[in-house]
């Protein structure tokens, strides 16, 4: 009756097991480390960095206790803050000779100090939100009339070429605000320019109107259309903010839409306000222009002359120059999107990019007029330029459908549809609040929730311990073996703890041990009522589970609510709170009837139980006094 299958105490083996293992690495703690990643689109960290960034440190007779490169970032970690800071001085020097114009990202940083054997297993501990590690935290406003007006720019375009290639004649397109005015001088034409654009232009919305002897068509963003494309610039904002701070080697940023036009973008463990600033508000321009193909251009190519006057000199990613024309032909304004794939005829990684109306008509005559000439294209940062790419002109390329293709690589083709459609943001953003919580503020949060939440467990066990006796003391086991299930499952899905998060953690504690104390009273009521020892324990559990599920899930679904609805800390309590509400109910039943029917199971002949009642109310005697 009170016996376990062999299954089931092999799972509660295997679930001790996987507890001990994953909540393990978060006391190890952390070391001083430094991150280097690229500090520009289209610079590349690679092996040749890391001999580089061992033979500097190795002149300066610096000693890294690891290095490791993911194939994006290398991380180097040392003993001291000591050495950590010269190290970092020693690197920041060798990548970035220029201070003016630095190609990488030095940045202090932190890495856990797990095994290796444990991070062979992909143990790792949790990340510490920016209340406990400290960091900074930025609230930025996303300028929305400004995309609004790019995009109403970019339509009025396509529209005046829409028009001439139509050969449907008018009197001017003018822009104001977010409303595009088309003059028409006849009633027919005006009805014909009606009938296309709102054929083709689905997301404006048109009226005629009269001035004077013009006849117009005023055009305007529908409300749908509108909100669609601020959607777009938020998400565009967001994600391209995203790839920038992963160059910081932030570990769990959080950055997440507040209202209609702001973002927050949290970063733990990041103290140098000034770099971050830098790093989010950093801008990538795009620009194609032909080669200068002229015997004074490529001999400046070659090196053997001065760039012609008209030109400039830029680098390509191998370090090979490139004089091109100053005129620019196309800016990443007329670029509306860019993939990798492969070229139909010959089966080579290619780049495909999608121009606007605008775009296509120039590249159209531009690769009409150069055939067999070298275009460029430029992506420029903190007014340098880097040439992505600069492929020979075959033959006129027309519709606004452009392949680049020849001598690259797939991962190359998807780098350079990355940084050609990547690197600016969708709209102007600024930053309207800024916070910085220093490291030391972060330390004292940690110890005043890890004490809070160790004294909590203290009393709870004494109490437990004192009051239930034997089975107080399995409660408290049990109660042990919830905390660190709750730490592991958090730290196998990366979850970032915050203050709340702590807070949710002891009222997960408080809620499991609520699930045994219904249990032990359970069992303590039908032994006072005569039940046998064994028939108690067995009627207890099963009676409480009712009550325990019952009251277990009206709390999940209030902690999903919570998770759903709420946002930044309410969130992070939301999900301790859930994951804590299953873990504890895995604890408190399963787990401690494991180790009573462990206990008791096999006593055949057993007289009481140690759960704090005495002999008398266990064997229900009781006594009468005549009058």
């Amino acid at each position: 009756m009170n016996r376990y299958p062999l299954w089931k105490y092999a799972t509660i083996v295997v679930a001790l097991l996987i507890a001990t293992l994953y909540a393990l690495p978060n006391f190890y703690g952390e070391t001083p480390a430094v991150q280097i990643s690229a500090g520009m689109a289209s610079v590349r960290v690679d092996e040749t960095t890391v001999s580089r960034v061992e033979r500097a440190l190795a002149a300066q007779n610096i000693q890294p206790s690891l290095i490791q490169f993911d194939g994006q970032s290398i991380r180097v970690s040392f003993d001291s803050t000591d050495t950590q800071l010269q190290a970092r001085d020693v690197m920041d020097r060798m990548l970035n000779p220029d201070p003016q114009n630095f190609t990488h990202i030095v940045a202090l940083s932190l890495l856990p100090r797990t095994p290796v054997w444990l991070q062979s297993i992909n143990a790792v501990p949790m990340y510490l939100g920016l209340d406990l590690r400290g960091g900074v935290h930025f609230l930025m406003q996303v300028d929305m009339p400004g995309a609004l007006d790019n995009r109403v720019e970019v339509l009025a375009s396509d529209m005046r070429t829409t028009l001439r290639d139509l050969n449907i004649r008018h009197g001017g397109i003018r822009r104001e605000g977010q409303s595009i005015e088309l003059r028409f001088r006849d009633a027919e034409t005006q009805l014909a320019a009606l009938r296309i654009l709102e054929e083709q232009f689905a997301e404006l919305q048109f009226e005629r109107t009269v001035a004077g002897d013009d006849l117009n068509i005023v055009a305007m963003l529908r409300d749908d259309a509108a909100r669609r494309i601020q959607e777009q610039a938020l998400r565009q904002n967001i994600t391209t903010l995203g790839n920038r701070i992963n160059e910081l080697g932030v570990a769990e940023p959080v950055i997440q839409q507040q209202g209609l036009d702001r973002i927050v973008v949290q970063l733990p463990g990041v103290q140098d306000t000034a770099k971050a600033k830098d790093i989010l508000g950093r801008t990538a321009t795009l620009e194609v222009r032909l080669v200068d193909e002229s015997p004074e251009g490529q001999s400046a190519e070659r090196g053997l002359g001065p760039v012609p006057f008209g030109s400039e000199r830029h680098l390509d990613r191998s370090g090979a120059a490139v004089i091109t024309r100053r005129e620019v032909l196309l800016t990443g304004e007329n670029l509306t999107d860019a993939q990798a794939g492969f070229d139909s005829q010959t089966q080579e990684p290619a780049v495909h990019l999608t121009l606007d109306a605008k775009g296509s008509r120039i590249f159209r005559d531009v690769t009409r007029d150069n055939v067999g000439k070298r275009m460029a294209i430029i992506l420029f940062e903190r007014g340098r330029g880097e040439v992505v790419t600069a492929p020979v002109i075959r033959t006129e390329i027309g519709g606004g459908r452009v392949q680049i293709s020849g001598r690259m690589t797939t991962n190359e083709a998807a780098d350079i549809a990355l940084l050609l459609r990547s690197g600016s943001l969708a709209a102007p953003m600024e930053i309207i609040e800024e916070r910085t919580i220093g490291p030391s503020l972060g330390a004292e949060n940690i110890r005043m929730g890890f004490n809070s939440v160790l004294w909590g467990f203290l009393v709870i066990v004494a109490f437990m311990s004192i009051y239930y006796r034997l089975f107080g003391v399995v409660s408290s086991i049990a109660l042990t073996f919830n905390l660190a299930l709750l730490v592991a499952v958090l730290s196998m899905l990366q979850a970032t703890l915050t203050l709340p998060g702590m807070a949710a953690m002891a009222l997960a504690l408080g809620m499991a041990i609520d699930a045994n104390v219904l249990i032990n009273e359970r069992i303590r009521e039908e032994l006072r009522n005569g039940a046998a020892p064994q028939t108690a324990i067995n009627i207890g559990y099963d009676n409480a589970w009712g009550t325990i599920l019952d009251s277990n899930i009206t709390s999940l679904l209030a902690g999903l609510a919570l998770l759903i609805f709420g946002s930044g800390p309410v969130r992070g309590f939301a999900v301790v709170h859930c994951i804590g509400i299953l873990t504890s109910m895995f604890s408190a039943v399963f787990f401690s009837r494991g180790l009573i029917n462990g206990w008791y199971g096999h006593q055949k002949k057993l007289k009481q139980l140690s759960i704090g009642i005495s002999t008398s109310e266990q064997t229900g005697r009781t006594s009468l006094k005549a009058d």
